[in-house]
This record gives C-alpha cells, structure tokens and sequence, in this order.
C-alpha cells in the first residue's frame, strides 16, 4: 500500500469515526428525560468562588447566592487581587457569618485555578468539626459571574445525582447570560459590525453549550465518564478526601484542572453525573481575542490530561465503552493536527490527479460533480445540524429558517477550534503552562472606551 493509499485509508477511518460521534452523541440528547429532584436539607452547602480582580461581578454574584441558597457557605478565595475585590468580600463577610474571605498572597498566589480551589478545600477542612459527615457536605464551584438556576441544589439532592452514594462529583448545564445584552446593540460603522460580530459569538458559545456540550455529557451519562467544568460544579467532600489521601490535593496543575478533577474522581471509584435540568448561567465572550485565549487554554489545559489515558484503560472503574469515550476527547486535539495536514493533502491531491487525468480542473469536476454534496454531508452538516437543535429545543418560538442560518453561524463557528489547537500545540511544545485568566467584559469595554476616548 502506497503512501497515499494509506493517508486516504487513514482519512477515511477518521471521517466515520468522527460522524459515528456526532449520531451516538445526538440520539441520547434528543431522547432524554427530566430528572427527579431531591431535599437540599439532607446536605450541607459550600460554594467556592475563585476570584481575581473581579470586582466588577463579585458583589452582584454574592447577593444572589445568599438570596437563592440562605443555607449555603460561600468561601471566595481572593488569588491576591490588584483590585478591590479582597475589599468587598471582607466587608461582606462582616454582616454575613455565611461568606468566607480565603486571601492568597504572592508568590503563592496566581499559580492557577487549581491552587487557589486546594487554599479553599484547606480551609474548609480546617473549619469543619472533625465528626462532620464529609460524605453529605457539597462543595460547588462557580466562577465570580456565575449564576446558578434556583433549583441547583435540588436537582443536586436528587437520586440520580448525589442521592446515590456511588455519586462524587455533579455538573450543571451551562447556559450564557448576556445573549440580549444591551452593550451589544446600536452603534454606527465599524462599531455597529464589531457589536453585530459580538452577538454572532455569544449566540454560538451559548449554541455550542446548550446543544453540542450538552449532548456530550448526555451520553457520558451512559458511559459513566461525566467531564467536570469550571462553573456549576458540586462535587461530594468524602470525593476530595480520597484524592487528597491519594495525590496530595485534589486539584492538580492542569490548565484544564476541572476535567482532570473529574479522572481522579472517577479513578477514585466515584461516579460522575450530569444534570441538565438546571443549570449555570455565565458570561460569552463577544470578542475573537478574548475568545481564542479562552479556548487556547482550555485546549492546551485537555492536552495535558492525555497523560491520564494508561491510567484510565488500567482503572477497573472505568468500563471498556467509558475508557474509549475519554480517550476520544483526551485525544481529540491531536486527532485536529492530523486533520489540518490530512484533510488539504488529500484534497489537493485528488483535485490535482483527477485534473491531470480528465485534461483539466472543468472536465474532472463535471465528472466527480458528486464531491460537492459528499463534502457539505460530511464537513458541513454534521455542524450545521446543531443549529436546528438550537431551534427547537430553546427558541421553538422562531422558524425553520432561524435555525439552518444559525446552524451554517455555527460551521463557521467551529473553526476557531484549528486556531486555538495550533496555539495550544505551540505552548505544549514550548513548555508554557502561564493561566491567562479572561477578562470580564465589563473590564473589557472599559479598555476600549478609554482606548476610543
């Protein structure tokens, strides 16, 4: 077999693989069923916030969490702030016995999320009473924009989530916030394009979510392999215990350290599940910039958990169908280089050889007119489709034609995903492991209007 015949058997067995994930994704999606609640008063509460400079949103997030959930511990662990953030929690924490201010000083602060969750986890096992139930203390994770749905702990009471004593660990849905954001409206010229851009991406991220993620942790329900994120996150503090027993704390130096805490639970013995009856609203990013560095990291951060992968086909906790689930996503970015090599070789290669053999590029191209179809079936489609999903299941007030448009924004969308694998690439290589924390946006319009000004 020659070296081409290989490459295009090799492209071939990536296609179907690719589009047989998209289906096993969609079907369990489109057939799932509300999930029952439970009684929150069975559980103790604590909600750990992560925070640096974030004072444009800390204030509002804890008034919420306060109002919604009374019952509910909230530790902020201030990662030495430049700004007034430190300020407004401890001022808060003064009226409020609930809310706990955790403060990190240079240079032990800013060594990435997962140190400052570990100052916390710390913290809270100082504080508690040594005959504490750890196993019925919930500890929730939320970014300092998180909103949480009301029914967050219900749904987490529940017998599907921690209800069931095999469960460690729980995530919510996401949902984005700012879809109707009045920044994004108006303006003239060049203002009014970067506002209309800046809607098309809060929509797609708020798409991306709500149907493509969300269809993924559905079928990780079946799998058992349930991926943690960073915001609406519970998990069980007997889970964290056993980590910390075994790996010194619970989350470890990946950039993606919510996806690498989801292994070690699951390599614990635990049980991972998602509830997508409630979920954590948050803020998109209208700007590409903010968006790739994002995105880079997040990547780079699922890079660096592929050196979980023996560890995983090892486990006894993980099932055949589990260990292939997780070793697809693990995998996924490097399967995306490939791609980027594969993809326009091949084309080019079979452009340049039908064009040589029917005379020229017209001849072959009304002789292989099928090619055109065959490539929107399989590279367009199985993106565009989400968009109809968009549709029905969270805008079922718009037509039809909402929906195709939308699922073509979304195809366009998803190739951000190419950039933000070659960044991630490079600062893998390179041995750059920097958390470049993203801007708010309110952080980020005030930049730019001083920057107009």
């Amino acid at each position: 077999m020659s070296v081409l015949e290989s490459a295009q058997a090799l492209a071939f067995v990536l296609l179907v693989v690719f589009l047989s994930y998209i289906l096993v994704i969609l079907v369990p999606f489109l057939r799932r069923k509300p999930d029952p609640e439970g009684d929150p008063d069975a559980y103790s509460w604590h909600v750990f916030i992560p925070c640096r400079d974030e004072e444009v949103v800390i204030s509002e997030t804890l008034a919420l969490l306060r109002r919604q959930f009374p019952q509910a511990h909230v530790w902020v662990v201030d990662d030495d702030s430049d700004d007034a953030t430190a300020d407004i929690v401890d001022a808060a924490s003064v009226s409020d016995p609930l809310i706990h201010l955790v403060r990190r000083r240079r240079p032990l602060a800013r060594t990435g999320k997962g140190d400052a969750l570990n100052a916390a986890y710390r913290t809270l096992d100082a504080w508690l009473p040594a005959d504490v139930d750890r196993s019925s203390v919930i500890v929730l994770v939320v970014d300092a924009d998180g909103h949480l749905a009301d029914n967050a702990f219900r749904q987490a009471a529940g017998p599907l989530a921690f209800g069931d004593p095999e469960v460690g660990a729980a995530q919510t849905a996401v949902w984005m916030s700012n879809l109707k954001d009045p920044a994004l409206e108006g303006g003239t010229g060049r203002q009014r394009f970067r506002k209309s851009f800046g809607r098309y991406l809060v929509l797609m991220q708020d798409m991306e979510f709500r149907t493509t993620i969300a269809a993924m942790q559905s079928l990780r329900r079946h799998t058992l392999t349930v991926g943690l994120g960073g915001n609406g996150q519970f998990t069980r503090l007997s889970a964290l215990d056993v980590i910390a027993k075994t790996s010194g704390q619970p989350w470890h130096g990946a950039l993606l350290e919510d996806y690498e805490l989801a292994i070690h639970i699951m390599l614990g013995g635990y049980k991972t599940v998602y509830m997508h009856d409630t979920h954590v609203a948050q803020e998109a990013l209208p700007d590409l910039r903010r968006l790739l560095t994002q995105r880079t990291r997040w990547c780079h951060g699922g890079m660096q958990c592929s050196v979980y992968l023996k560890r995983i086909f090892e486990s006894p906790y993980f099932s055949n169908v589990g260990a292939i689930e997780s070793s697809y996503f693990l995998v996924q970015p490097f399967i995306q280089i490939l791609g980027l090599v594969l993809w326009p070789t091949l084309f080019i290669t079979m452009v340049a050889q039908g064009s040589l053999t029917m005379g020229s590029f017209g001849a072959w191209i009304s002789a292989a007119w099928f090619i055109i179809p065959l490539i929107f079936a399989t590279g367009v489609l199985p993106f565009a489709l989400w968009g109809l999903v968009y549709r029905k299941q969270v805008t079922p007030e718009k037509n039809f034609m909402h929906g195709v448009l939308w699922g073509f924004g979304y195809w366009l969308y998803m190739y951000q995903n190419y950039v933000t694998v070659l960044r991630a690439t490079y600062r893998l290589i390179t041995g750059r492991q920097g958390w470049a924390k993203t801007r708010r946006n309110q952080e980020a319009d005030v930049k730019l209007l001083a920057k107009e000004a």
